[in-house]
């Protein structure tokens, strides 16, 4: 009872003077916040503000320091340019494709690996994991010497096992673009996976039980009762997935060797890379990367809500 009085008087005093502890404990808690925000600002808004800005303007390897604000010429110039829309096509092809695959191999091996007959299921989840945690310039080059059309071991494995001829995946477009998305799918689907696993263990093994005595078969108990159970967790993985892919320069520049053959591999990332540091097109790549980011932010809205709409 003394030191509830002793509280009470206290916080009439505090009252008395103007001063009340749950002002003073949030304000305490908001300067512990500024540093952080001060880091965030510097490090993300102004980038974000000057790239808007030096889009507006003519920046160039010509004009570093003088160069002008010209409106929104930059932006009509990107959609002008007939290469920005054959690469975005590839974009959402390479995103689309690789999105999908990544989702569909990792739920697949999450449904596999949560089977009680699975024996070394840890050992089978790292080993697994592993194309994820690898970082993706060793990944990315790796694989670029596996795909070499007359020494690399892709060409080795299919004239040995099917009798194929060697096929040039890295100097033809349509097979690097192709290698390129499936070295993609490769370093990507073990997220997708461990996430999927999370969710199967959330599923309460009562269900499944239910499901067998009403006589349901293993696809039909997938269908109806894996995939919805399923769908809360794997909406926001996707989400990111098609964030990552979209914006994933490094496996593109690594595996393709900048967009090789004849930057005909390119995604718009890749090709945002290439304009403002190899032909120096500041200005020009600055209005893409802006056009990016809206593109981005609308399909991933898009995707949001033809996910709850489902729902």
């Amino acid at each position: 009872m003394k030191k509830d009085d002793e509280l009470a008087a206290a916080a009439a005093l505090a009252a008395a003077g103007g001063w009340d502890p749950a002002a003073r404990r949030r304000a305490f808690l908001s300067l512990c916040l500024l540093p952080a925000l001060a880091v965030l600002a510097f490090v993300l808004v102004y980038p974000l503000f000057y790239n808007v800005l030096i889009s507006l303007s003519d920046a160039s390897i010509y004009r570093i320091r003088d160069w002008r604000i010209s409106g929104i010429n930059q932006y009509l110039n990107v959609f002008r340019e007939p290469q920005f829309w054959v690469i975005f096509s590839k974009t959402v092809l390479w995103t689309a494709a690789s999105t999908f695959l990544q989702v569909a191999i990792g739920v697949a091996l999450a449904v596999v690996l949560h089977q009680d007959f699975i024996r070394g299921r840890p050992a089978w989840r790292l080993l697994l994991l592993l194309p994820w945690a690898m970082p993706q310039y060793i990944a990315a080059l790796t694989w670029r010497g596996m795909f070499h059309g007359e020494t690399g071991a892709v060409n080795q494995f299919l004239g040995k096992a099917f009798g194929l001829p060697p096929i040039e995946w890295l100097t033809s477009p349509f097979e690097a673009f192709a290698a390129a998305t499936l070295v993609n799918v490769w370093m990507g689907f073990p997220f997708m996976m461990i996430v999927a696993l999370v969710g199967l263990r959330s599923i309460p093994p009562g269900l499944y039980e239910a499901a067998v005595l009403d006589g349901a078969s293993t696809w039909t108990q997938f269908v109806r009762l894996t995939a919805p159970m399923l769908r809360p967790i794997m909406l926001p993985a996707t989400t990111l997935g098609i964030i990552w892919n979209f914006n994933n320069l490094n496996v593109i520049w690594l595996f393709s060797n900048g967009g090789e053959p004849g930057d005909s591999t390119h995604i718009l990332a890749s090709y945002v890379y290439k304009t403002a540091f190899t032909y120096y097109q500041f200005g020009w790549s600055a209005a893409l990367s802006v056009v990016i980011f809206v593109i981005l932010f609308l399909a991933v809205q898009a995707f949001l809500q033809a996910g709850r709409w489902r729902r």
